[in-house]
């Protein structure tokens, strides 16, 4: 078995996700060329393929591998629970794997979320949280909340409800005439920022546009979501804390809820735990996905308040239930792979070595700053973004058709480092358990194929 048996076979087959298929075609022009990778194994932050070639895993296959491929911790409790129970049906049911986890996020969680409903992916804990908070008003009498408030260049899923929410263009213009209308705000993205002026000013000043928006439609909204920190499918732009506590402050004000899309930033990549924890707030629905499971299995949860709890309990004659399911709702092979990788968040300092490791990715990215095809390198926690720009002084952006992060992934790949561009952007989001010699190798390759990238 190698590479080319495993590509012709899946190119007859297989419909791969976010990718224009055309561009693995053999025929595909160089320009578009992307090379599909096989992968065999995979061992803390590497993946290896069917020729033996190695790759670094420099995005956390797409954001949810924390502790790295094959994880022994995350391996041996999968293995103990397929001998005990693989799945059962949660409605009626329940298991030790579901409760133990709700539990423990619940304890975990931002103070005031005591509830946990599951659900298979982060898309659906999105769908979960607006349904609620819209059933909510509605048991409340408050029939007339119908709308959600959302930032610009947000992004919150793929589903039609998900995608109704977000602000990303590339995703959501084609499928317009199927979403339900929302309020778009302009948003904190601190990319805009005037000259000398800090995330923290620029963030607050751009918080008057939320308020206003608040102060306007208040009594027929039913939430305003928001992804904590990093929009991260939105070029991985990013703001103040303070955003969020003038945001949690107006929605208790107006009687709104805040819905934290913390499915790309929990689970320690923002520095802490929860990014809603560096404003010291707790929303009124968290959803959590991608990491929550250490990359293993898909799971999700949505945590909210005993309050919006009881409006759903009640006499199941007056029909206020909250009739949402999924088949494998609490899979307990997904739970299971969860407790275990809380554990480990228990049993080792992460938090704190996620610290040191993103002051040596500060150091290993500080030459991109001089960069004269740089506009920005921006950071929180283990989230690093290189942004691309054809006139740095300008910040004139290249044109997208001409894909010059294509050019760097490429170039990465024959490196043996995995790096995924949003377009222009490049970034890194590695598991945790990387290493200094990791980390320089990851930004070395980077530096190389972003000077082969603008070279024109």
């Amino acid at each position: 078995m190698n590479n080319q048996t495993i590509v012709q076979r899946d190119l007859a087959v297989l419909w791969h996700p976010c990718s224009q298929m055309k561009d693995h075609d053999a025929r595909a022009s160089a320009a578009d060329a992307l090379p599909l990778i096989p992968i065999k194994s995979g061992q803390g932050v590497w993946l290896e393929d069917f020729d033996g070639n190695r790759y670094l895993d420099a995005i956390s296959s797409w954001w949810v591998n924390l502790f790295g491929h094959a994880n022994p911790i995350i391996n041996q409790a999968l293995r103990d629970q397929l001998d005990t129970l693989e799945h059962v049906i949660l409605g009626g049911f329940t298991h030790e794997a579901a409760l133990t986890l709700a539990e423990k996020l619940v304890e975990i969680t931002p103070p005031g979320l005591d509830k946990c409903f599951y659900a298979d992916n982060g898309s659906s804990a999105v769908e979960i949280a607006l349904k609620m908070s819209f059933h909510y008003w509605r048991n409340r009498g408050q029939t007339q909340k119908t709308k959600f408030i959302t930032l610009e260049n947000s992004y919150h899923g793929e589903t039609l409800g998900a995608l109704a929410v977000g602000n990303v263009a590339l995703y959501k213009e084609t499928y317009a005439p199927l979403l339900m209308d929302v309020i778009t705000v302009a948003g904190p993205d601190c990319y805009y920022r005037e000259d000398g002026e800090s995330w923290e000013a620029y963030s607050i000043r751009r918080f008057a546009v939320m308020e206003q928006a608040l102060a306007e439609h208040a009594g027929d909204v039913c939430a305003v979501i928001i992804e904590p920190l990093v929009q991260c499918a939105g070029s991985m732009r990013m703001y103040h804390p303070v955003y969020l506590k003038l945001l949690r402050e107006a929605c208790d004000k107006y009687q709104v809820h805040l819905i934290a899309d913390e499915i790309a930033v929990g689970f320690g990549r923002t520095g802490t735990l929860f990014a809603c924890e560096q404003a010291a707030i707790s929303p009124d629905f968290i959803c959590l996905s991608k990491g929550l499971t250490g990359g293993y299995l898909p799971l999700s949860a949505v945590l909210t308040s005993n309050q919006v709890y009881q409006a759903f309990y009640d006499d199941y004659q007056n029909l206020t239930a909250f009739l949402h399911s999924h088949s494998y709702t609490g899979n307990a092979l997904g739970c299971r792979a969860a407790l275990a990788t809380l554990g480990i968040f228990e049993q080792q300092n992460v938090i704190a070595n996620n610290r040191y490791l993103a002051g040596l990715m500060t150091k290993a990215v500080a030459r991109f700053k001089e960069h004269p095809n740089v506009a920005e390198v921006r950071q929180t926690g283990m989230i690093v973004a290189i942004e691309l720009v054809k006139n740095k002084h300008t910040r004139e952006a290249y044109p997208w058709q001409q894909r010059r992060g294509l050019a760097v992934y490429r170039y990465a790949l024959s490196r043996g480092v995995l790096l995924r561009p949003l377009g222009n952007v490049i970034y890194f989001m590695p598991p945790y358990v990387i290493n200094e010699q990791e980390i320089q190798l990851m930004a070395d390759v980077a530096w190389q194929g972003i000077q082969l990238a603008v070279q024109d």
